[in-house]
C-alpha cells in the first residue's frame, strides 16, 4: 500500500557451522578494493509483539563472494583487511552524520 514513513531493513538469516539460524540486519554494503562487504548487526524480536525489530550493538563485517546462484557471506577474518573496510565504514558514518547535522537528507 502507501509508504508510511518507516525506513526499510533487510533481514537476513544466516547460518552457523551448527546449523544455528541467526537473523541479521544489512545496515550497509559498500565495495572496498575488489570486494563488496557487508555491515550486519544480529537481530532481537521482543516478546510483546513479533514485529517488533530492536537491532544489538555489536556490528560484524562479511565479504560478499559471488556465486554462481547467489551471493554469499564469509567473515572477515583477516586483521589488515577488517582494519581498511572498518575504516571506510567509520568514514560512511561520519559523512552520513555530516549531511544529517547540516539538514540535508
Amino acid at each position: 500500500m502507501g509508504d508510511n514513513g518507516e525506513e526499510r531493513t533487510d533481514i537476513l538469516v544466516l547460518v552457523d557451522d551448527e546449523g544455528n539460524e541467526h537473523e541479521f540486519a544489512l545496515i550497509d554494503r559498500f565495495q572496498v578494493d575488489l570486494y563488496d562487504y557487508a555491515i550486519l548487526v544480529p537481530v532481537l524480536y521482543t516478546d510483546q509483539d513479533d514485529d517488533y525489530v530492536d537491532f544489538q550493538d555489536d556490528a560484524y563485517i562479511f565479504r560478499i563472494e559471488p556465486g554462481e546462484e547467489e551471493e554469499s557471506l564469509v567473515e572477515v577474518e583477516d586483521e589488515d583487511e577488517w582494519n581498511r573496510v572498518a575504516e571506510t565504514w567509520e568514514e560512511r558514518l561520519q559523512e552520513l552524520e555530516n549531511i544529517d547535522d547540516d539538514g540535508l537528507s
